[in-house]
């Protein structure tokens, strides 16, 4: 069941802990609104979603510079992940659905079922705008959205896959890269697609094991871990790096292969304790190349990871992004690579960053 924006955000706090503060509660609880004190992330996710819906743009888009549908996602998954839903009353909820209907637009999928071609945004986009409606199916304002949106998925997860089987040398084969019919891969791009597979599994469509299996066996060979003289892999602090055969991770691509790892439920993997402890070692830091893609799958994947791991990343977290949101709820980027694309971009991400508290949207679930 979904639950109004305050609503959403309770729930989030009431299951969490350095959240939101409750007063004290009585034996009938009939209000919790009542009882309910909004902290600094509370009111920088509020005031980031009002941007975000001040932005929007006639048509339904949500975006700034460039890759209309892919932007529009980004900030439909933003706001959906503290609570905002599709309705015919609220100022939001109405945003949320023409949203939707911007998204949906015959036009915007090609006849192969690809959302990458015709605003640009490539296998990128794709996999962001498959893993939005992914994560919303079922939640649209009427029966009709639903359908549109699972007919629009049947089409974008297999194309997803049938990217995948494209013959790549053994170390790329599994991922993705920008185009559909690409020989390489690479984890940036890949980890949309698996993501969006995964959550497209979740809602019970199907999704063969054995492409989430091949996606697997891509990330580990994007992993720097150290191979041991027996074969196994070291748990050492080791990171993840963009492209199979390089030494030295990245904390972007380290947090995103952390966090698809723990999509595909290898919680236990030499890998993904590799990740964490090498993610402790490299806290975030703004001058960092594509700062916000980095923080937001870092703040998801050490919440999985939990106890110090998911007290640091929350309490750093908090501290880079309250601090350097803008007066009109916006965040921008510190780097040319992220700057250029846009605050939707960045804000989007930062909402989603934040928004770990409310464990709202599936995906990002323990």
């Amino acid at each position: 069941m979904r639950r109004d924006f305050i609503g959403s955000m309770l729930a989030g706090a009431i299951a969490t802990t350095g959240g939101s503060r409750l007063l004290a509660q009585t034996d009938n609880d009939a209000d919790w609104s009542r009882l309910y004190v909004p902290d600094e992330v509370d009111n920088a996710v509020s005031e980031a979603v009002d941007y975000l819906v001040n932005r929007q743009g006639q048509n339904g888009s949500i975006a700034d510079r460039q890759n209309e549908v892919a932007m529009t996602s980004l900030a439909i998954m933003a706001m959906a992940s503290v609570g905002v839903q599709p309705d015919r009353q609220t100022d939001r909820g109405k945003a949320m659905t023409r949203a939707l209907e911007f998204v949906l637009k015959p036009d915007n999928q090609d006849a192969n079922g690809y959302f990458g071609r015709r605003d640009r945004s490539q296998m990128y986009g794709h996999g962001i705008i498959t893993l939005m409606l992914t994560e919303m199916l079922g939640m649209g304002i009427d029966v009709d959205q639903n359908v549109r949106m699972h007919k629009a998925l049947e089409q974008a997860i297999g194309l997803i896959l049938q990217a995948q089987k494209v013959k790549k040398r053994s170390s790329m084969q599994g991922g993705w890269r920008y185009a559909p019919d690409s020989t390489d891969s690479d984890l940036s791009v890949s980890i949309w697609q698996l993501m969006a597979l995964r959550s497209a599994n979740n809602d019970g469509m199907h999704v063969p094991g054995e492409a989430i299996d091949q996606a697997v066996s891509y990330l580990v060979q994007s992993s720097t871990a150290q191979r041991l003289p027996d074969g196994r892999i070291s748990d050492a602090a080791a990171g993840f790096s963009y492209m199979p055969g390089s030494r030295s991770g990245t904390f972007a691509m380290t947090a995103a292969g952390l966090l698809a790892m723990q999509v595909c439920g290898r919680y236990e993997s030499p890998v993904v304790t590799a990740a964490a402890k090498w993610l402790l070692e490299h806290p975030p830091r703004t001058n960092e190349r594509f700062f916000f893609y980095g923080i937001y799958y870092y703040a998801q994947a050490m919440y999985q990871v939990g106890d110090t791991y998911a007290d640091t990343a929350r309490r750093l977290t908090s501290a880079i992004l309250l601090k350097d949101q803008r007066g009109d709820g916006s965040w921008h980027g510190y780097r040319s690579e992220e700057r250029n694309i846009g605050p939707i971009y960045t804000t989007a991400l930062a909402v989603l960053s934040l928004s770990v508290r409310y464990h709202y949207l599936p995906i990002y679930q323990r």
